[in-house]
């Protein structure tokens, strides 16, 4: 590679990620600083933030660290919305055009994108990381390969 051309996103910042997970801090922190690297680091990534399974059993997703304006979505049950569907069946989803998804739980009047990727520990869901955007389109696939490898690293800390 030459030295004008620029690195990819991935090796930008899957070596950040490992560092933050390197640390000897909280789960929550470590995703609360994945959150800050990811909404800082990735054009076009308004609101970034996880929601874990209800430690009660109860099946909703309870939201955890984020970043980005407050959303009255700290609770949601597994099925509902976007966030809800992939809690089911445990596959990214991409939302080019959030306004024409049927079960969109609207978080912002801005929000125009969305990918919620699903964090496993073997075949158990565990959580997810949600991503917005304010631009329509921009969850290339660079960006959604980079946030499942995130995901995937993120397995092993729960």
């Amino acid at each position: 590679m030459s030295t004008t051309e620029v690195l990819s996103l991935r090796e930008r910042l899957i070596p950040s990620v490992e560092v933050i997970l390197g640390r000897d801090v909280t789960l929550h922190e470590k995703l609360f600083a994945i959150c800050e690297l990811l909404e800082d680091d990735v054009e076009n990534f308004d609101w970034v933030g996880f929601y874990m399974v209800d430690p009660t059993g109860k099946p909703e997703l309870v939201l955890g660290p984020f970043v980005g304006e407050a959303t009255d979505h700290t609770r949601i049950p597994f099925g509902t919305g976007i966030c809800g569907q992939v809690a089911i069946s445990h596959q990214t989803y991409v939302s080019q055009d959030v306004h024409a998804e049927e079960n969109y739980l609207a978080c912002s009047v801005d929000v125009q994108s969305e990918i919620v990727v699903p964090i496993l520990k073997g075949d158990d869901f565990i959580a997810q990381l949600d991503i917005d955007s304010n631009q329509k389109n921009a969850i290339t696939t660079e960006k959604r390969e980079l946030v499942e490898e995130i995901c995937a690293l993120l397995s092993s800390e729960f």
